[in-house]
């Protein structure tokens, strides 16, 4: 389609992967998609995906399968990268590239294939990460950010983690949020970021303790109905909707990466948590050293590397150090991949704890949960292999269990599970993912103004029943160490 310099299309791609579950193993690529788009009509002119087939199939792990469905019989007659790379090369070379989080994921599995085969990896004439652009310019009005919460939030379907569906879903949201952005700047006194509220979301004010059936009901084409239309202020139109939507969208483009995600991730921090169960004496002022577990792989989002007690063997677990930028921690592997936990039906013994306070005066939260017997072997077992390293090598501190099995004339085990607050410079939201599930099984995501423990209270009442997705996160304090649970995803029912 001519030369480097007359390519003025915009190629959408993206890539699934393998999920390393070794030490120093690399990710390979199992399938590539991309479409070419007209950059003037925002129309797709021609798509490519394949396949590929890694240089080892026992690389596609049980874990790499879950996240993209793709397994090794699925792959085993597929083409390798060799046989594909002089199509992506042509695809690629001499495009703007355009992709969720390209720049730290898909960009460099790319670099890293063609480095493998030993070829010239191709060049890109600029970069739309959609992840950092609409962070910046959307907000985070949509979550996290990730494609399927953006894709939930406009009604899109469900993600599929397949490469060809996913970059047309990538470019729908595009058109999706650009239209909207379009629109707020053309009444910027009457349409604010809280004026548009997801469909499928459930949105609770501030000091509220229920959210409001007017709340539940908008969407993306109702405006709020507090708004007051004082005056109507439309932006003279040159030439089609399109070029203004694109105008106002701003896809910055460049001859390098502009869109570093390091400024980002920069910006963007979990708040420590504070040591709770046996130590929860320490006053709310003292901050503590936790060490935050990674998701088990960047390309793949969601939680389908989550393992149920009855899914874990004790004896698979195993811990190891790892490299920390304070030095090293402990990373719980079962079978050889990150362990992470997820439980269903546990039932809350205590509701929203706040009362320790971070250095920057927000509460850390965290509830309690009773403990079934399968979970408490899982947890038990993490412990034990977890305490024998820190012996071996030396530590001093104490190890706490991750169970109390002290609660008095209850006489049941629990565990508690925290809530995390992430904050963006002032603004705090919680790391948690939390949902509302209806007698009728239909769950619904809460959206929260704002970080305010006496929102969560009406949620989090005692006896009742929440599903847990959870990290398992090392801390290391003033000789007390142990394993905190990091709630990412609580499914409460209602009651």
């Amino acid at each position: 389609m001519g030369s480097s310099e007359e390519r003025s299309e915009i190629v959408f791609f993206d890539v699934e992967t393998t999920i390393p579950f070794r030490k120093g193993q690399a990710f390979a690529i199992l399938e590539f998609g991309a479409i070419l788009v007209c950059p003037r009509k925002l129309v797709e002119l021609e798509s490519y995906s394949t396949l590929v087939k890694p240089a080892h199939l026992s690389s596609v792990s049980t874990a790499s399968t879950r996240c993209n469905g793709i397994t090794r019989d699925a792959v085993a007659s597929a083409p390798t990268f060799g046989e594909v790379a002089d199509k992506i090369f042509d695809l690629l070379h001499g495009r703007i590239w355009a992709g969720h989080n390209i720049v730290k994921f898909d960009c460099a599995r790319i670099r890293e294939a063609f480095a493998e085969i030993s070829r010239p990896a191709p060049e890109s004439k600029g970069t739309i990460d959609s992840l950092t652009l609409l962070t910046q310019k959307f907000g985070r009005r949509a979550g996290d950010m990730k494609m399927a919460s953006l894709a939930t939030y406009f009604g899109l379907g469900q993600q599929t983690h397949r490469s060809l569906d996913d970059v047309r879903m990538n470019l729908e949201v595009l058109k999706y949020c650009a239209t909207v952005l379009f629109l707020e700047s053309s009444l910027p006194d009457i349409f604010t970021a809280n004026s548009w509220v997801s469909p499928n979301a459930t949105t609770r004010s501030r000091g509220k303790g229920k959210a409001s059936p007017e709340e539940t009901k908008q969407n993306m084409s109702t405006p709020s109905p507090d708004i007051k239309f004082r005056e109507q202020r439309l932006l003279p139109m040159t030439g089609n909707i399109e070029a203004e939507i694109r105008k106002s969208f701003e896809f910055n483009i460049s001859q390098s990466d502009h869109f570093n995600m390091s400024q980002l991730i920069d910006q963007m921090k979990v708040e420590n948590l504070q040591l709770d169960g046996n130590m929860e004496t320490r006053p709310a002022t003292e901050s503590s050293r936790i060490f935050s577990t990674p998701m088990a792989s960047e390309g793949c989002s969601g939680y389908a590397g989550f393992l149920a007690p009855d899914e874990v063997s004790v004896p698979s677990i195993r811990a190891s150090y790892v490299p920390f930028y304070r030095g090293q921690r402990i990373q719980l592997l079962h079978k050889d991949v990150l362990l992470q936990l997820y439980c269903t039906g546990l039932r809350l013994r205590f509701g929203v704890s706040s009362k320790f306070l971070d250095q920057a005066g927000r509460p850390r939260l965290s509830v309690v949960v009773d403990v079934p017997s399968s979970l408490c072997q899982v947890l038990d077992g993490c412990d034990h292999v977890s305490q024998k390293l820190t012996v071996d090598s030396g530590s001093s501190s104490e190890w706490r269990p991750i169970v109390n099995r002290k609660n008095g004339i209850l006489n049941s085990p629990t565990v508690r599970l925290n809530i995390p607050t992430v904050t963006n410079g002032d603004i705090a939201i919680y790391g948690t993912e939390i949902y509302q599930k209806e007698a009728s099984g239909n769950a619904q995501r809460v959206v929260f103004s704002t970080v305010d423990p006496a929102e969560l209270d009406s949620l989090f009442l005692p006896g009742t029943l929440v599903d847990a997705y959870f990290s398992l996160d090392m801390y290391d304090y003033q000789q007390n160490a142990g394993f905190r649970l990091v709630a990412k995803k609580l499914i409460i029912h209602s009651r």
